[in-house]
């Protein structure tokens, strides 16, 4: 929304008293703005503090979930809201680090259950399988518009993830069958336009 120079300024005219109730009256009904404002100005953890508890908080919830891997609709239900959790994080932090780390490392964890995963039919799992791949898919993009210094950091995962892949006969020929290279799973090759690869092959029918 824009803001014309008259509101601003009609804004601007209110006093200390009323910008105040005004302000709280705002954080009362978007918790997102009040927990990133207390971020950023009084709270003592830091960006990478954060980033630290929501990798242990992240492990411990798909510990958690596996219990229901058996039930794919429900186990996956569970994950978007894991995945929810390090999307409010990103936003009150502004953590474009985590942003790539956190996702690959929730992929990571749902993967040491490969063998739970391949005993069951193929079509209770293919939403979750396509929900993996599209995560990868956006990590891979993000990483590319990241400084080339961070993307090594990023490579321990992306191996762990490509062997874990392999493993998983269903995973890996839907892989193929929607656009994914595995030689990407090194940061240096990824694409220079995998953004428009993406776009692409979503423009095609696939990664859904």
């Amino acid at each position: 929304m824009e803001y014309s120079k008259e509101f601003k300024a009609a804004l601007s005219a209110f006093s200390s008293t009323e910008k105040d109730k005004l302000i709280f009256r705002l954080l009362r009904k978007d918790k997102l703005l009040s927990k990133k404002l207390y971020f950023e100005l009084i709270d003592p953890e830091t960006t990478d503090d954060k980033r630290n508890a929501m990798e242990q908080n992240v492990e411990e919830k798909v510990l958690l979930a596996s219990k229901y891997i058996g039930n794919a609709k429900y186990f996956l239900t569970i994950i978007r809201k894991i995945s929810a959790e390090i999307t409010e994080h990103i936003k009150i932090t502004t953590d474009k680090f985590g942003e790539v780390s956190l996702n690959l490392l929730m992929v990571d964890k749902i993967l040491d259950y490969n063998n739970d995963l391949s005993k069951q039919r193929f079509d209770n799992v293919y939403k979750l399988y396509i929900y993996i791949i599209n995560k990868i898919f956006k990590s891979l993009v993000l990483i590319k518009k990241l400084d080339e210094d961070y993307w090594m950091e990023f490579d321990e995962l992306l191996r762990s993830l490509r062997q874990k892949i392999f493993e998983n006969h269903y995973l890996q020929k839907l892989c193929i069958n929607n656009g994914l290279d595995f030689n990407w799973f090194e940061s240096d090759s990824i694409p220079e336009n995998i953004e428009q690869i993406m776009k692409d092959i979503k423009s095609q029918g696939f990664l859904r």
